[in-house]
């Protein structure tokens, strides 16, 4: 993880006991120059996960920043993931595939095998990532359209997932604490919630940067058959949630 990535990880827990400080509060307590504190709040603002005010940043957790945004974020990290995400899909041959920055770099990977599978998703970009490989039959699956998101949602959507039963369900998530997984996007939570319930087992990808955040809708409570699959080893109290649980960790720095 780049330095820069643990500052701003830093930044958010800090904001996180102090929900409001000011530059040069951050500067003291990161041990860095306020203009480098004032890049990272300018980046976290873009990405919309602080709001700037004068003089400091408070930190914004409801609502995740657009697909395009976020898609910037954390791509050796996401990489990393989407590889072993790839690798822990094995022989499976029919999956649900969610939708976000983190799964696009999955769809981007697993649009390489080369034997049939059968993909169902809500995502436009997850969609036409893997349609580009004749070996993967993919169903985009029907509902009312989230621009932003670039997926669908809706009644239509959650009665044509319990039509199908996958071997396995691939999401993304908003939040990783103790409890499970969370989701900022309501209509999306909803969706990705349908599917783990239409899967024998689920992969949550998720890097880093969202171990210990909550998020406005919890879609998964840690059990078996269950896997984390993230960039490096989460935290003591959620590392162990996790092994309490009898879900998998499979993170890249100790694969």
């Amino acid at each position: 993880m780049s330095k820069k990535i643990q500052r701003h990880d830093q930044i958010l827990n800090v904001l996180e006991s102090s929900p409001s400080m000011r530059v040069s509060e951050l500067a003291s307590e990161l041990g860095v120059s306020a203009e480098t504190v004032r890049r990272d709040l300018a980046e976290l603002d873009e990405t919309g996960r602080i709001k700037r005010t004068y003089g400091g940043a408070v930190r914004t957790k409801t609502f995740e920043p657009a697909l395009a945004e976020r898609s910037q974020l954390y791509i050796r990290e996401r990489e990393d993931i989407a590889r072993l995400a790839v690798e822990r899909v094995g022989d499976a041959d029919n999956l649900f595939i969610g939708g976000g920055a983190t799964m696009l770099h999955f769809a981007r990977a697993l649009r390489a095998v080369e034997r049939p599978l059968t993909v169902l998703t809500p995502a436009f970009s997850i969609a036409t990532e893997l349609s580009t490989n004749p070996q993967i039959q993919v169903m985009a699956l029907p509902g009312i359209v989230e621009p932003k998101e670039g997926l669908v949602y809706g009644a239509e959507t959650i009665k044509c997932i319990k039509q199908f039963r996958t071997s396995l369900a691939v999401v993304g998530a908003s939040g990783v604490d103790e409890r499970g997984v969370s989701e900022a996007l309501l209509h999306a939570a909803q969706v990705y919630a349908a599917m783990i319930e239409a899967a024998d087992e689920t992969l949550v990808l998720a890097d880093a940067s969202k171990f210990g955040n909550r998020s406005l809708q919890q879609i998964l409570h840690w059990r078996k058959n269950v896997s984390l699959i993230t960039d490096t080893g989460p935290p003591a109290p959620l590392l162990d949630a996790i092994a309490q649980s009898g879900a998998e960790l499979i993170a890249a720095d100790t694969a």
